[in-house]
C-alpha cells in the first residue's frame, strides 16, 4: 500500500488501525446510513468521483 507524505512507523500503525476500525464500522451501516455518510464525504471533497 502506497501512501502521500512521510509516516513514521508508530503513524502508519495507528493508520491501518483507524482504517480496520472504520471499515467495521461502515460494514454494519444500513443502506440510507451509506448514502448519507456518501453524500457527506462528497460534499467535503474526500471522495472525488
Amino acid at each position: 500500500m502506497t501512501h502521500t507524505g512521510t509516516f513514521t512507523h508508530a503513524d502508519e500503525y495507528r493508520r491501518d488501525e483507524l482504517i480496520r476500525m472504520i471499515e467495521r464500522a461502515v460494514e454494519k451501516l444500513t443502506l440510507p446510513e451509506l448514502e448519507a455518510l456518501y453524500y457527506d464525504m462528497t460534499t467535503k471533497n474526500y471522495i472525488n468521483d
